[in-house]
């Protein structure tokens, strides 16, 4: 798996250092520009990151999108209005005025501007606004909105299979039966063996949890203009941080003590093995993370550098070969989008069972 996760995200380094590298010899190649460069990076981070709106097609004032509040905490107090008001604006130049204060969108980072001032203004050597803050931004923003979205198909899914078992303790039909499978695969395949039979329906809410939030999220995002949930870090950190903090309540006696003061092993090597264990106890949920969060981001980064390869070279021949590639990519994508819940679900599992297992000494 270590190494199918690694060679995932060499090819998207490697494509994405190809299409930078086409894209400067482009650049060098005319000084007269008639069209605005296709600048691929850009277009990748764009359609990689969160946004304060679902943007389909099209720029400017003919763009496709679908809105998103957008709530900043102030000094002066709370401010809504829509994303809309931006008018798909992410380079800082259209100004929103609202209850009296002046707000851009600069690269989905909003700033309020200081009293008097019409357009914000950088310092080129650190990138720091000079006229401007950021107020604190509790938007709902694409990630969030598909967050809910998710959370709301979890909540009919789970309660219809549920409403089923009330009424019949026959097996479910149609997609209800798929529903209750993965339910049991998750249970037989995954709980039992990690945690063991005793300790593992203590754990099963979280799991199953966890294994059908990453799995429809990972499906939802290969949609077109759909968010990148699992892609993004902050949201993988905040599962990790659940793993963690199940490990750390969980946790017994004995697992403290191979923590702390592991039995069997010369005394002159326990302080050592203490210092890389207590390293261990944090670094696990550190790799189920960054495991997430590279797998995904690295599927869409090679998906969207195939395609932007046709816009580079400017000719319909290279969609024959970039077209297929790319499709192939994302049909393998959805045996990805499983496997990185899968993973994700019992690696989860493997450090509980290691917190509450109990052992036998002699």
């Amino acid at each position: 798996m270590a190494t199918h996760k690694s060679s995932r995200i060499t090819v998207a380094l490697m494509l994405f250092l190809f299409l930078n590298s086409f894209s400067s010899f482009a650049q060098l190649e005319t000084d007269e520009v008639v069209d605005e460069e296709f600048n691929p990076t850009e277009m990748i981070m764009h359609h990689i990151s969160d946004s304060h709106g679902w943007h389909f097609f099209g720029e400017g004032e003919d763009a496709v999108t679908l809105p998103l509040p957008v709530i900043l905490w102030t000094d002066s107090g709370i401010v809504t209005f829509m994303s809309s008001a931006f008018h798909h604006d992410t380079e800082g130049e259209y100004v929103v005025e609202a209850d009296g204060r002046k707000f851009v969108n600069y690269h989905e980072k909003i700033y309020m501007l200081d009293e008097g001032e019409e357009a914000l203004q950088f310092d080129e050597a650190s990138h720091a606004a000079l006229n401007a803050d950021r107020p604190f931004d509790i938007s709902l923003t694409k990630n969030v909105a598909s967050m809910l979205i998710t959370a709301i198909l979890m909540i009919l899914l789970f309660t219809s299979l549920a409403k089923h078992y009330k009424k019949s303790k026959k097996a479910p039909k149609g997609f209800t039966n798929i529903l209750e499978t993965l339910v049991i695969f998750v249970r037989d395949e995954i709980a039992k063996p990690q945690i063991g039979e005793k300790k593992f329906m203590k754990f099963m809410p979280f799991l199953l949890t966890v294994f059908f939030f990453i799995w429809i999220s990972n499906l939802m995002g290969l949609l077109p203009g759909a968010a990148n949930v699992t892609g993004n870090i902050s949201i993988t950190v905040a599962l990790g941080l659940f793993t963690l903090a199940l490990i750390l309540v969980n946790a017994n006696k004995d697992y403290w003590q191979h923590v702390f003061w592991m039995p069997g092993i010369p005394t002159f090597v326990k302080p050592i093995l203490a210092i890389v264990e207590i390293l261990g106890v944090f670094i696990k949920p550190i790799a189920l993370m960054i495991r997430l969060f590279a797998n995904i981001t690295a599927g869409h980064i090679i998906i969207l550098s195939l395609i932007g390869l046709i816009f580079i070279l400017e000719t319909a021949g290279v969609a024959a070969i970039s077209v297929p590639f790319a499709l192939f990519i994302t049909v393998l994508e959805l045996l990805v989008a499983f496997l990185q819940a899968f993973i994700f679900t019992m690696l989860s599992a493997l450090f509980i069972g290691m917190a509450v297992q109990e052992h036998e000494h002699h």
